[in-house]
């Protein structure tokens, strides 16, 4: 094995829980602005909640929560959007040494159930009638679950109400019980293949990644002097939303919530509220890209931005080699060019952003390395850090200063990083997890002497940066014997703006294949941009013709990047998106690729057979003019 490790620790240790920041914020710098909400996606306007409001509301919560019997150690489910009550009420729990048991605010009736029954929960609190009708129908079968609190029928109030009873000295008692190695959430994992598994995360293990980060990183995510803004979006229900929401509250930065992160209220939110830094997903600053592209095209200017992308690429890329040590930098050209684009179309794309962004991250997977430089050449750096739920979250982030594009850093200080002989990577460190709730034999399988087993496989290279290849259980093997790993192909389609989903495929068949869909705004534009003459019958012939080319053109870009034998050789474009509403992807969107197969089982067998029929060999091409191979 090969060991990756950076110097040791920086961040102070946790001495209590995850809610002392808030009073120790509260004391030190009462006016400070904490939090930020608005009630109406069209609002302008941003309500700031200081330190001291918050710590008022948290106590005040946390006194009807001990009026409600929630006592330390019980478990209370928060099924909700990324709102501000979603953070208010996870930091009072924690004061009273309640544990955090995040729901996905569109699970099903079985996935809440589950959940409920597998933690073992007392209380649920959910958003809407909606909610309470989806927990309402599982109740019976739930005995232990004695509350169920509803936030838009003014829930939070009443809490506060009943807790007028409590003193003040019980929360603060509660608290100061509370030790770092109490289990502070139990998080399930995205359930991609199966029922999702609660992972239990302690106080200290959720605190180490983000106060680490904070404590190397947190003084580039705004300009010098001012204080750090982060748009949160992404659900608190997955690890990845719940640390960003613990890096703001611990190191001070403004946090807003918005709950419905659409394209129009998403990009509104930016526009207005302005962050410094911005964090999502691979998908999130894809569908940026695809509606820059779009934008210009519409505005009769896509060859202007094309050119502009290319050379922010370029720039982007000459900066690395500079950085890192194999090349001068950007040459004169190179630079008058970026300069000329600055002006005509980078700041434009800043703007909409909200002009503000210096950096930011990608979680979740692997950001295309062609985004990662796109993103820095016109000015926001994005580090694409690695990080999964029985980690805690953060595992590897880029050091500033040395980031290198399509890697997802080097390990956190504090934390080693082996990769097994088979390519699995290894995890040790304080951030790791204390196991799966009530699942003992699970625990064990993935808690290796003290080594999380991450089911992930990767490489490092001589830098010790960390490159994520795909998942373990993913790797395809065809019938040639061919391994294929299927993320970065995926990855690779993805970039072409008209594909909105894609997922290979090839298990014991002759070659490799793809399903795709296509990005729905994207192909309205497209299709309005076409503009082709003549009847319709023709029309819609030479459209779907020139539908076809496109994808054939996304697909060879893919398989430019890879060897003959794991091309797509065969792919069909499906009329639907995978979506967690048919069981497709999970509430985190991640794609659910046994049940995809299974789903679409009749469409591959269809795909690989006309390929057969026509007589193809293994590493032959597809007959692309052929509309059953492609188009359903």
């Amino acid at each position: 094995m090969r060991d990756v490790a950076l110097a040791p620790t920086i961040a102070p240790p946790l001495t209590g829980g995850l809610a002392d920041s808030v009073f120790d914020t509260a004391e030190r710098d009462p006016t400070r602005p904490v939090l930020a909400h608005r009630t109406d996606p069209a609002a302008t306007v941003w309500r700031q909640m200081t330190a001291l409001e918050l710590r008022d509301e948290v106590v005040d919560l946390a006194k009807g929560l001990v009026a409600a019997g929630i006592s330390p150690g019980r478990r209370v489910a928060l099924m909700s959007r990324t709102r501000h009550e979603w953070t208010v009420l996870s930091l009072a729990l924690w004061c009273v040494g309640a544990e955090v048991v995040p729901i996905h605010p569109a699970s099903s009736r079985e996935q809440a159930e589950w959940i409920l029954r597998d933690a073992d929960c007392v209380a649920v609190v959910v958003e809407d009638e909606q909610a309470v009708m989806t927990v309402g129908t599982v109740c019976a079968a739930l005995p232990r679950l004695r509350h169920v609190w509803q936030l838009d029928a003014g829930a939070l109030p009443e809490l506060a109400r009943q807790g007028t009873v409590v003193p003040y000295t019980t929360v603060e008692s509660l608290r100061r019980l509370v030790l770092p190695d109490a289990t502070a959430a139990i998080v399930y994992t995205s359930g991609t293949s199966g029922r999702p598994q609660g992972c239990a995360l302690s106080h200290r293990g959720l605190a180490y990644p983000c106060d680490t980060l904070l404590a190397g990183w947190a003084h580039a995510a705004a300009p010098p002097g001012e204080q750090p803004s982060v748009l949160a979006f992404l659900p608190f229900s997955h690890v990845y939303g719940i640390m960003i929401m613990l890096m703001c509250v611990r190191g001070g930065a403004l946090m807003a919530h918005e709950p419905e992160p659409t394209e129009a209220t998403l990009a509104s939110a930016l526009r207005t509220f302005r962050p410094t830094y911005l964090y999502g997903v691979p998908s999130v600053f894809e569908r940026l890209y695809k509606k820059f592209l779009r934008t210009a095209q519409q505005a009769g200017r896509g060859a202007l931005f094309e050119r502009a992308a290319q050379t922010a690429r370029d720039f982007a890329a000459a900066e690395e080699r500079r950085r890192l040590g194999s090349g001068p930098g950007p040459g004169f050209d190179l630079r008058l060019q970026h300069a000329l684009y600055e002006r005509t179309v980078y700041r434009r794309l800043r703007a909409a952003l909200g002009g503000r962004v210096l950096r930011g991250t990608s979680g979740g997977s692997s950001l295309s390395r062609e985004l990662t430089l796109f993103y820095e050449g016109i000015g926001v750096v994005i580090n694409d850090g690695y990080g999964l739920t029985e980690s805690c979250g953060g595992i590897t982030m880029q050091p500033l200063g040395r980031e290198k594009s399509g890697t997802v850093g080097r390990p956190l200080p504090g934390t080693v990083v082996q990769v097994a002989d088979d390519g699995e990577i290894l995890v040790h460190g304080p951030s790791v997890f204390q196991g799966y709730t009530g699942d003992e034999s699970a625990s064990r399988a993935v808690l290796r002497g003290g080594w999380l087993a991450t089911g992930d496989i990767g490489q490092v290279d001589s830098e010790g940066y960390l490159t994520i290849t795909g998942r373990k259980k993913d790797i395809i093997v065809t019938s040639g014997g061919t391994s294929v790993a299927p993320a970065p192909l995926e990855q690779r389609l993805r970039m072409h703006p008209l594909v909105h989903q894609a997922v290979v495929l090839g298990d014991d068949r002759p070659c490799v294949g793809a399903l795709i869909t296509l990005d729905p705004e994207f192909l309205a534009h497209w299709r309005a941009a076409l503009a082709l003459q003549g009847d319709s019958p023709a029309r819609e012939t030479r459209e779907e013709n020139a539908l076809r080319e496109e994808i054939a053109r996304a697909v060879a870009s893919a398989n430019s990047a890879v060897s003959r034998a794991e091309s797509i050789r065969v792919y069909r474009v499906l009329p639907e998106p995978f979506a967690a509403g048919n069981g497709l992807l999970t509430p985190s969107l991640k794609l659910r690729r046994d049940a995809i197969v299974r789903h679409h089982a009749a469409e591959i067998d269809a795909m690989y057979q006309a390929r057969s029929r026509a007589g193809r060999g293994p590493a032959e091409p597809a007959d692309r003019d052929d509309p059953d191979d492609v188009f359903r």
